[in-house]
């Protein structure tokens, strides 16, 4: 899936790491590589590079735009290695965890678990968290790479219903499978979601709850770009995505869970990777303004109007 098949996209804030990191990610992975980096210019963090890639063929972005935010293992990317695709994904998910651990911490160790013959959850010396699994051969095939969604704190609990929520607002989307938790697994309840895995947009997605004690929750630092074909989608799913009015600005949002999403005219992509660095500036400044994206007011931005 190319970014441009792509309709949600994850969007990684660092400080000022963002092309360091990527360019490590991209070492990494295999089929992986930068798309664009372009420099947009007197915003309320400076200059700020954002960077257009892709992992595995998975796209993604990346943004330096200060120390605002930073990553935590509510949202992590899950790197499947199928030995039905892959002779040697045994060998493969040892050598990423190897350079993914570089500096990094151990979250769950590289191991046999009942659920995967090996598995590893890891955060890398950027912040940003992996878990690799070996899947089952036998199992539904899934995409190399997965963003997972961890339901903790408030939100515990709300796994299911949240998925139902993206599952209710996105197209081309289904269920996949859902292990509830069994009864004497405390501190998780009985019937909570140990995981589920969910399309959207023919986009796979996980989530699980977990009622261990943890100091984190879903924040800015990772978020979601939907790109939208035109104004009426934007302003239906800003209506059913955005729970937090203080939190809605240049196009960002929080839903009602915490989750952070980029609701943004596909055009915009293309406006903001122009060559013609007036034109980008002009669109730079024109979203700097806005709450929900304005695509004529974007359009007139771009054009000079």
């Amino acid at each position: 899936m190319t970014e441009m098949q792509q309709k949600i996209i994850p969007h990684l804030w660092f400080d000022q790491e963002a092309r360091e990191a990527v360019g490590f990610y991209c070492s990494v992975f295999p089929d992986s590589g930068i798309a664009n980096v372009t420099t947009l210019h007197d915003t309320p963090s400076g200059d700020c590079d954002v960077v257009s890639f892709s992992l595995r063929g998975y796209a993604f972005m990346a943004i330096s735009a200060g120390p605002l935010f930073r990553f935590n293992p509510s949202i992590s990317f899950m790197v499947n290695f199928d030995p039905a695709q892959d002779d040697d994904a045994g060998t493969r998910i040892d050598e990423v965890w190897a350079r993914l651990s570089e500096g990094g911490k151990v979250l769950m160790p590289l191991d046999r678990y009942p659920f995967s013959e090996r598995y590893g959850w890891i955060q890398d010396r950027f912040g940003l968290s992996w878990q690799l699994v070996l899947t089952n051969p036998e199992g539904e095939e899934r995409p190399p790479i997965i963003p997972s969604l961890l339901f903790v704190g408030d939100v515990y609990g709300h796994a299911e219903a949240a998925s139902e929520f993206y599952l209710s607002l996105f197209g081309n989307s289904r269920r996949g499978q859902i292990v509830r938790y069994p009864a004497g697994a405390e501190p998780d309840r009985e019937g909570a979601v140990m995981f589920t895995d969910f399309m959207l947009e023919d986009q796979w997605f996980a989530a699980m709850d977990s009622a261990h004690k943890h100091d984190f929750a879903f924040n800015e630092a990772i978020s979601f770009v939907v790109n939208c074909a035109d104004q009426n989608e934007i302003d239906a799913l800003w209506e059913r995505l955005s729970a937090v009015p203080e939190a809605e600005e240049c196009g960002w949002l929080k839903d009602r869970y915490g989750l952070s999403w980029q609701i943004v005219p596909e055009e915009l992509s293309t406006m903001m990777q122009d060559p013609d660095q007036e034109r980008v500036n002009r669109v730079t400044q024109a979203v700097l303004e806005m709450k929900k994206c304005d695509l004529a007011a974007l359009r007139g931005a771009y054009d000079g109007r």
